[in-house]
C-alpha cells in the first residue's frame, strides 16, 4: 500500500531529498531513476535492487500494474507536487523516481569471459558527457550490444541524467570500468575480439567493414577523440562525410556504426 508524505522533512524519503545536489556527490552505492519508461525497465531487471519508490499522487494509477509486480517489502511513498517538489528541490514534472542500489562490477577480464562465441560490446574513453553516453547506451541496447566498457574519465552511467537519456539502456546492457583504454584494447585482444577504433582519420571505411564475430567499437570523445596510441594497436574506421565536415555527435556515430556492425556479422 501507498506511504502518504505530508511532509518534506520527512526521514524515511531522505534518499530522494536533494536530488541534483546528490547527483553530484553521490548517493552511497545507491542510484536514482527517474522517469514512467525508466522505472518500468528498472523493474525487469534482477541485477538491481530497488530500495524504495517516491511517486507523485497522480502518477498512482497509471503505475498501478507495474506496482503489482513489486515485492511487498518495498516502500512505495506518495505526495503531493509542493510536497514532492520540495522534496528533490525542483519541479519534478515526471513525478517518478525510484531509489536502487549498485551491483558491483565485474573485472573485465570476468565480464568478457561471459560474452558467446558471437558478441559485440562497446568500448568508451574519455566521454564526460552524460547525454552522450546515455545517447550510447540507448544505441548500445537497440543494436544488441552484449557490454559497454568505460575508462576512469568516461562519466557514470547510472547518473540520473544518464539513465534517462539512455530510456533505460544503461540499466540493460552490462558494464564494468577498467583502470585505463590501455588495459581495455589489452583485455579485448586477449578475449578475441576483433577492435575497431572509430575516428575521422581512420584508414578504413565503415561501409566496406565487416564485423567480426567478436567486435569492439571504440568511441572516443568529441574534439580529442581517440589518443594515436591506442589507434595504433587498433582497425580504424572513419565515416565518410560531404562537403569537408567531418564530425558528428558521438551518440548519433554510435547509432550508426552499431546498426553497420550489428548487420554485418560474419
Amino acid at each position: 500500500m501507498p506511504i502518504p508524505i505530508s511532509e518534506p522533512d520527512d526521514p524515511r524519503i531522505e534518499a530522494y531529498r536533494s536530488v541534483r545536489e546528490r547527483d553530484l556527490v553521490g548517493r552511497q552505492h545507491r542510484f536514482v531513476a527517474e522517469g514512467e519508461v525508466v522505472l518500468r525497465v528498472l523493474l525487469k531487471q534482477s541485477r538491481f535492487k530497488i530500495e524504495s519508490l517516491l511517486l507523485a499522487e497522480n502518477r498512482l494509477e497509471g503505475l498501478s500494474d507495474a506496482l503489482n509486480v513489486l515485492a511487498p517489502e518495498i516502500p512505495v511513498y506518495t505526495a503531493n507536487r509542493t510536497v514532492m517538489d520540495a522534496i528533490v528541490g525542483f519541479p519534478i514534472h515526471r513525478g517518478i523516481l525510484a531509489v536502487a542500489h549498485r551491483p558491483s562490477l565485474p573485472p573485465i577480464e570476468e565480464l568478457l569471459a561471459q560474452m558467446p562465441e558471437k558478441a559485440l560490446v562497446v568500448g568508451l574513453v574519455g566521454l564526460a558527457n552524460h547525454d552522450n553516453v546515455g545517447g550510447i547506451f540507448r544505441n548500445a541496447a537497440a543494436f544488441g550490444a552484449g557490454a559497454v566498457l568505460i575508462d576512469q574519465e568516461t562519466c557514470d552511467p547510472l547518473y540520473r541524467k544518464a539513465i534517462r537519456v539512455s530510456v533505460g539502456g544503461a540499466l540493460v546492457v552490462p558494464f564494468t570500468r577498467v583502470p585505463s583504454a590501455g588495459v581495455m584494447v589489452h583485455a579485448l585482444q586477449a578475449a578475441s575480439f576483433d577492435v575497431i577504433a572509430l575516428s575521422p582519420s581512420g584508414r578504413e571505411i565503415l561501409s566496406q567493414v565487416r564485423s567480426s564475430r567478436r567486435t569492439a567499437l571504440l568511441l572516443g570523445a568529441e574534439g580529442p577523440g581517440l589518443p594515436m596510441e591506442l589507434m595504433a594497436r587498433t582497425r580504424t574506421v572513419s565515416i565518410p562525410m560531404s562537403g569537408g565536415f567531418d564530425s558528428l555527435n558521438v551518440a548519433t556515430t554510435s547509432g550508426i556504426a552499431l546498426h553497420h556492425l550489428a548487420n554485418t556479422a560474419l
